[in-house]
């Protein structure tokens, strides 16, 4: 079955798109002002809204894995899964996490090391400030993103290979609204989840062509500049395009699988040439202490210390995740046909939050070592940009060059994941659910992504960004916990049936 009326979706979308690139370029400096009252307006009065979504759907997520809606298999009882379990991983957690990871791995516990958001007392040793700027981090990168994900993947794929509803986020809504799903007010859910797609994979791609200027940089002293960003924006925008032109089964899996052997590469050389003992014993020591503050680390609201360290972190994070996941959720779904609600769940849930660890550890607690035990100096280079902190690290070993190249190479090809597989999935939602969308629109969506991304970077860089996401991911946290409600529907009345 197809959704009748795809057409409003897809011009309303681009409509939208023209009008903000045609405003925020000729807003000019002026642009960057307002996306950054807005972004403090949204977050200041949504923080709270973000953070107990987050965890309203973690909760329901794990009720999910190990509930008794477990056994039933997406697709129906006779099917099995179309992807290899390593391709399957390999094609979601690159999806998923990319060049966030690669970004913010090393900048982001230097950041709340050096800085504490929830001030210690006094004499506090610096290691306790290190393990607990670990935990802050995991709790940005661990089981909230990839729970927030995991749901409304479920329920896309449930619609789409169960009921043999039209692949698009509108159709998880059947169980509540019925037809309707085919009126305006599917046409709205869908065009919030294109926008949100859009804008939540141009912030990440903006981040990552900024690293990437910063590893050429190091490598070819290029320089950085908005001028080198916008060529790189257009190049690996064209070799997006050429992967999504190639479909899931042959682009998009073997880049997939590609990112994860460059990346598994870059971080054998850290763990092997970088302090291996401290690196071992810390990754199971900061899971430890991420389960146990848990409970206090995502609850902690700011409410009597009236920081904005929150706004700007979490309430970020949360938007962010939440504006990707009408694409993340729509990617793992599908790809994810023949697997069952608690093997989805917990490959989704738990195997790329173990991934995402393992990877904090080695370059996040690497730089902590440097600066308790080594040489120091990195927490300086932050303020040269977060970009530049992984290539900081990286000068402290040997082949530096070298490893720089390969770290730069890691950002492209995750970049490319992220933009063609993003691409991919506003084709699906645009052409009506449609799992083989027309090549044409795949071209246009992959150069639509390119062309907002270097708008948010002309009209005000990393506050643009995180504008972007903050704005397209507060309706979609409204989404979230209907779609919760939707599948807890659809589910029961399953077990019932076939009770």
């Amino acid at each position: 079955m197809r959704v009748k009326a795809n057409v409003p979706v897809f011009l309303t979308s681009v409509l939208l798109i023209f009008v903000f690139v045609v405003v925020t370029l000729g807003a000019g400096g002026e642009a960057e002002r307002v996306f950054k009252q807005i972004q403090g307006a949204i977050a200041e009065s949504g923080g709270w809204f973000f953070v107990l979504t987050a965890n309203i759907i973690l909760g329901y997520a794990i009720y999910l894995m190990v509930g008794r809606f477990g056994g039933i298999r997406i697709g129906g009882e006779e099917t099995r899964p179309e992807f290899s379990t390593p391709a399957w991983l390999a094609m979601l957690f690159s999806a998923g996490m990319g060049i966030g990871l690669v970004f913010w791995a090393v900048a982001e516990p230097l950041y709340h090391f050096s800085a504490p958001p929830i001030p210690p007392p006094e004499g506090t040793p610096k290691y306790m400030l290190a393990q607990e700027a670990m935990g802050l981090t995991f709790l940005h990168w661990g089981l909230h993103p990839w729970a927030i994900y995991a749901v409304l993947a479920i329920g896309i794929a449930y619609a789409g290979f169960n009921k043999g509803l039209p692949l698009t986020i509108r159709s998880i809504f059947y169980p509540l609204i019925g037809d309707r799903i085919y009126g305006w007010v599917g046409h709205l859910i869908d065009i919030l989840a294109v926008l949100a797609t859009l804008f939540g994979v141009a912030t990440s791609l903006g981040l990552g062509v900024a690293q990437i200027n910063a590893g050429l940089d190091v490598a070819f002293g290029t320089g950085q500049s908005l001028a080198i960003k916008l060529w790189l924006i257009a190049g690996i925008t064209l070799i997006a395009t050429i992967s999504v032109v190639s479909g899931v089964k042959r682009g998009i899996r073997r880049l997939s699988e590609l990112n994860m052997v460059l990346a598994g590469l870059l971080m054998l050389f850290i763990i092997v040439a970088g302090p291996t003992l401290f690196i071992l014993n810390g990754y199971g020591q900061n899971i430890g202490y991420y389960l146990q503050n848990l409970p206090r680390l995502a609850t902690w609201d700011e409410t009597f210390t009236g920081g904005e360290w929150q706004n700007s972190w979490t309430v970020f994070y949360y938007a962010w995740w939440l504006s990707w996941s009408p694409f993340v959720g729509m990617f793992i779904a599908r790809i994810s046909f023949g697997r069952t609600v608690r093997e989805f769940i917990f490959a989704v849930l738990v195997v790329p939050t173990l991934l995402g660890f393992a990877w904090l550890t080695v370059f996040g607690g690497t730089a902590i070592d440097l600066e308790l035990f080594g040489s120091g100096g990195l927490i300086g280079e932050l303020s040269q940009g977060a970009e530049n902190a992984l290539f900081a690290l990286l000068n402290n070993f040997p082949y530096a060059f070298w490893t720089s190249l390969l770290a730069t190479a890691v950002v492209v090809t995750f970049f490319v994941t992220s933009s063609d597989s993003g691409s991919l999935v506003i084709d699906i939602i645009a052409a009506g659910g449609d799992p083989e969308p027309p090549i044409g629109q795949r071209v246009f969506w992959a150069t639509m992504e390119g062309v907002v991304a270097a708008v948010l970077l002309i009209g005000g860089g990393l506050a643009a960004l995180q504008t972007a996401a903050i704005t397209t991911g507060l309706p979609f946290a409204i989404v979230l916990l209907l779609v919760c409600c939707a599948i807890h529907r659809w589910f029961d009345e399953e077990i019932r049936f076939t009770a």
